[in-house]
């Protein structure tokens, strides 16, 4: 009998670890920046489901972060990027990843909580952009569409020393994108990611003053490690991402304000 009682139990065991490796494979855990990213991932989660899959969340408050977790094997994807930043990301970084699916766009904004137009910026006013490269540059682009200043646009990536006309002297002021909303009663005026503008209960038709064009190269995009994006789990996060459902949540949800990029 003891002997019978050993074999049933290494057989439960082993069933019960096959049933964990099993239930381990179908879990995909994706980093995100809270708004619209970490939103966006909370409703296809009853859609992974119906494939099989278990959505796990984490919450990322920068830029850096999500990316080396991907990159060291600690998730299997994120979702917060546009590729000029991933890009530059790779380049700066010497790390392998890559995009799967473009999602949305978030067009960029300039605000203030102190000028109802960019023609009332005096001469010697601030302004904060992002300090990531790709921003950066995204952030003089869409100062230069407002007329604010102009550019070398003969560089790719441009940052403020670029700028060949400043008519009225404005100070740019290099800030990480997340401490933008936080401190636009610190500047006349400031560009914010759309992300983050949300997150402080900026609202981009609304409260912007003038937005980036919604010809954007700059779609958010799901990154992986390179080779990972062939697994099927990534292939089915892919496609519930870009689903007509995920579609009409954007349009529903975000009225104009973030655009489907699929």
């Amino acid at each position: 009998m003891r002997k019978i009682y050993a074999l049933l139990v290494g057989v439960a065991l082993t069933f019960s670890a096959c049933s964990d490796s099993k239930s381990a494979s179908k879990s995909i855990t994706v980093g995100a920046t809270p708004v619209p990213h970490a939103e966006i991932l909370e409703f296809i989660k009853p859609l992974l489901a119906k494939e099989g899959y278990t959505l796990n969340i984490q919450v990322f408050t920068d830029y850096v972060i999500p990316n080396q977790a991907v990159f060291e094997g600690e998730i299997d994807a994120n979702f917060f990027q546009h590729t000029p930043y991933l890009d530059q990301f790779n380049k700066d970084k010497n790390t392998d990843l890559v995009k799967t699916v473009s999602v949305h766009l978030e067009p960029i904004g300039i605000y203030s909580s102190k000028l109802k137009s960019v023609d009332e910026l005096s001469d010697g006013d601030s302004i904060a952009i992002p300090n990531d490269p790709t921003n950066g540059n995204r952030a003089l682009e869409v100062l230069q569409s407002a007329g604010i200043i102009k550019l070398n646009n003969e560089k790719e990536t441009k940052t403020k020393l670029d700028i060949v006309e400043n008519p009225k002297n404005i100070e740019i002021v290099e800030l990480e994108a997340p401490q933008l909303p936080r401190t636009i009663n610190d500047f006349a005026l400031s560009v914010i990611n759309t992300n983050f503008a949300i997150a402080a209960n900026l609202n981009p038709l609304k409260d912007a003053l003038f937005l980036e064009s919604k010809e954007s190269p700059y779609a958010n995009i799901l990154v992986v490690k390179k080779g990972n994006e062939a697994k099927e789990s990534i292939k089915v996060l892919g496609k519930v991402l870009n689903s007509e459902e995920v579609r009409a949540f954007i349009r529903d949800k975000y009225q104009g304000a973030i655009l489907e990029a699929f």
